[in-house]
């Protein structure tokens, strides 16, 4: 059975069989996706690391199914009921759903009214009515009247018939399948406020009478509706033929298991009682079955979409380009009580902390401006980090004075915060900093974070860096799963320098656990720096596999041997000592010599354990040693005397930071306090369906005031700088992206989700002066 679930993945993922069950072999072998992807692309055919997450999902998925089919084929061959038809369609379906649909029928359960009906004898009177409809019911029903069964009259006789086909209906996998199929394509989902609850839920009021196809509600919706449905405000149901006038009893469904079963009514004498069967059947049985599944499928699904809009998200943030080992002063603005200062040096070292009252209500400027300049001399600082938080516009200006008096060759830059808060009151940070006050730890990662996003953002909780949609609202095993992977992927693609690396940073190095990062710190504190790589196997628990795993990933600068600082693998040295054997050059020598690299010819140097892939790849890295694949450091520069939404024109054009991604459009940072909207529709002049195929997390761009609403501080924005402000927005650019943007009769249902891990869906109604769409520009957290 393993040959066939590689055979299916490979199926899915449009490669060799091959290449899947070399992954999964390796993947068993306690191999990590960063080590497969990156050292054995010969043996996995060069299966990258998103398809090998996809590989070892589905892999997980496909091997629980068949664990599940054993067992359901043992219980139903105890019970001396699997025939080889059974066990054929068992063991060829590759669907939970459809095997529990197979199990149904076999599933030990407690007496129902149908197998109390069986086990009294009414299954010929059952069958006789179903199959030969001309039999007249009560004259058929008298011959099975017996008291000491439990059939008093011919009501109970029919009525237990009635629940002996029911069941049957119900458990028949083939008709579920059909029926689910016509459900998951014309069904409708409807959401009702609960009565009473009008205010209480204002939120949700975009939902209070809200009808949408269950196939096409996008992600947010769905769990924005959801949402509301558990907090009480809501009330869903599925609507099996929307098409059907109101108050219209029959439904489709029961056309669908008629002619699943052959079935025509007409006048015949047991055609009531069949047609009431049927009736029965669907209402009290299958729909609420495929009710509850297809809800769970719509939930699993906008999950999955919410997920993956989180990953992209923080990967984006996470290969953020870092400014770099520079002298960074980190500003963590705030007014009553004061902004954090903390000045670290190139390698992220604390070297100064302070609290400055430069703005209301004490209104110390000039100490403060003292203080800072003291600070910026003493240490020599290249950069000023200031969080984007509370009173972050003020200390903006600040920074700005400071620099234009003093005649600093220093850069200013705004830096999301978000997370920092939870970064230093974790036991983390207490551990790194036991002496520094919780409120000064901010100013550090906000610093810090400047230099080099990722090794500073791995020490909080993925899930606490805010660039998610209704995260909360999403599987956190799931969430937290995909997020680890993300985070673990940027880590191993960028490479940690094993000599300064945080011992959170390490961790996430392919091979290595928290308990063994640690150890290699406590190494390193003990004995010096690290001079080679070969000295990791000497730290305790670093055992052969862990050292396979982690060495390509580890950077030794400054070194013995100049291939430690490169993603050249220690198994891979042999390869570049014949290269520079063969070729008469020094190893030293070799490294960044582009003209004499380009000369080489990988197939000249491959053997029976390194191929073409990996000889290419080290000639590669040997021309750009250690290279980041993080873009060059740019930053976005916030208009003057642009402090808050009320400073916000009409037709303005500016320039901000993307800050989050939805499947609805982009949050900018525009430096008003508040993120603006970019609708998807005003994205671009092309149509869109991903607005990650546009924008992503940390991109500066430029954007056009559309609307403001300075009472609910929300902003609607344009990248299309040419549009015009007071168009009818959704009108406009739906017809302009050549099809409508939204689905449904609510109008107004674009739910942004909220930068802090607080996302809550919109209250406007849809009628307020910012209209459509725009209308749902989310209020950024506070700190």
């Amino acid at each position: 059975m393993s040959q066939a679930i590689c055979q299916l993945i490979a199926k899915e993922l449009n490669v060799s069989t091959k290449q899947v069950e070399a992954a999964v072999n390796l993947i068993d072998d306690g191999n990590t996706v960063p080590f497969i992807a990156r050292y054995r692309k010969e043996v996995t055919g060069g299966l990258d690391d998103t398809q090998l997450r996809n590989l070892d999902s589905r892999l997980h998925y496909l091997r629980e199914l068949e664990d599940r089919r054993q067992t359901i084929l043992k219980s139903i061959d105890d019970q001396g009921k699997l025939t080889a038809e059974l066990r054929q369609e068992i063991e060829s379906t590759d669907s939970k759903t459809r095997l529990e649909d197979l199990y149904l029928p076999y599933k030990p359960k407690r007496r129902t009214k149908g197998q109390i009906a069986i086990e009294a004898g009414l299954e010929p009177l059952a069958d006789l009515l179903w199959q030969h409809p001309d039999n007249e019911p009560e004259a058929s029903a008298a011959q099975y009247i017996d008291e000491s069964k439990g059939i008093s009259d011919n009501k109970a006789a029919l009525d237990g018939a009635r629940a002996i086909i029911m069941e049957r209906i119900a458990e028949d996998a083939d008709l579920l399948e059909k029926v689910r199929t016509y459900l998951k394509r014309h069904a409708q989902l409807n959401a009702r406020v609960v009565a009473g609850k009008e205010q209480q839920g204002e939120k949700f009021k975009d939902y209070f009478a809200h009808d949408e196809a269950i196939s096409q509600i996008p992600s947010h919706r769905a769990l924005a509706m959801l949402r509301g449905r558990n907090e009480g405000f809501l009330q869903l149901t599925l609507n099996a033929d929307p098409n059907n006038e109101e108050g219209q009893r029959s439904s489709y469904c029961e056309t669908l298991i008629a002619e699943h079963y052959g079935i025509h009514l007409s006048q015949a004498a047991a055609d009531t009682w069949r047609k009431q069967v049927i009736s029965w059947a669907w209402r009290i049985k299958v729909s609420m079955h495929l009710e509850t599944e297809l809800m769970g499928a719509l939930k699993e699904r906008s999950e999955i979409e919410a997920i993956e809009v989180f990953a992209t998200n923080l990967k984006d943030l996470l290969m953020a380009a870092p400014a770099g080992p520079k002298a960074t002063l980190g500003l963590d603005p705030g007014l009553r009580t004061g902004c954090k200062v903390a000045v670290v040096d190139s390698t992220g070292k604390v070297l100064a902390t302070d609290t400055i009252y430069p703005h209301a209500p004490q209104k110390q400027y000039a100490q403060a401006m003292t203080s800072i300049e003291k600070l910026v001399k003493q240490h020599h600082v290249d950069l000023i980090a200031i969080g984007n938080g509370t009173a972050s516009r003020e200390t903006d200006a600040f920074a700005a004075d400071l620099i234009q008096r003093n005649q600093f060759a220093v850069q200013k830059i705004m830096v999301s915060e978000a997370g920092a808060s939870v970064y230093s009151a974790s036991e983390l940070a207490a551990k790194e900093f036991p002496n520094l006050d919780v409120s000064l730890r901010g100013a550090v990662s906000i610093a810090r974070r400047l230099q080099d996003p990722l090794a500073e953002l791995v020490k909080i909780d993925p899930k606490s860096i805010g660039v998610g949609q209704y995260q909360h609202d999403v599987s956190q095993t799931m969430l937290a799963k995909r997020l680890d992977a993300v985070v673990e992927d940027c880590v191993n693609a960028v490479g940690v320098d094993v000599n300064t690396a945080s011992p959170a940073l390490l961790a996430r190095v392919a091979g290595l656990s928290a308990t063994i990062a640690q150890n290699i710190v406590s190494y390193r504190d003990e004995n010096g720096r690290f001079n080679s790589r070969s000295t990791l196997k000497k730290v305790s628990r670093l055992g052969p596999k862990a050292f396979e795993q982690c060495a390509g990933f580890l950077r030794v600068m400054g070194g013995k041997n100049p291939l430690d600082a490169s993603a050249v693998h220690p198994e891979a040295y042999p390869v570049v000592n014949n290269i520079a054997a063969n070729t008469g050059r020094d190893l030293a020598s070799m490294i960044g010599d582009s003209t004499f690299l380009k000369g080489l010819k990988a197939l000249d140097y491959t053997n029976d354990d390194f191929g073409l892939p990996t000889v290419t790849d080290i000639i590669k890295e040997l021309d750009k040693p250690g290279r980041d694949p993080r873009p060059e450091f740019k930053t976005a520069t916030f208009a003057d005397g642009i402090n808050k939404v009320s400073d916000l024109e009409i037709g303005m054009i500016l320039e901000g930071v993307v800050s989050n991604v939805a499947n609805f459009g982009a949050f900018v940072d525009i430096g008003v306090h508040q993120d603006g909207l970019v609708h998807i529709s005003a994205l671009t002049d092309r149509y869109v369906s991903d607005p990650r195929d546009v924008v992503k997390a940390g991109d500066i761009v430029k954007v056009k005031v559309m609307e403001v609403d300075v009472a609910r501080k929300r902003i609607a924005l344009s990248m299309r700088l040419k549009d015009e402000p007071g168009q009818d927005s959704r009108q406009n650019r739906s017809t302009h992206q050549g099809k409508p943007t939204h689905q449904g009769k609510s109008a107004n249902q674009e739910k942004p989700a909220r930068r802090d891990n607080h996302s809550r869906p919109g209250s406007n109604n849809g009628n307020s002066a910012m209209g459509g769409a725009f209308a749902a520009a989310f209020a950024k957290a506070k700190k």
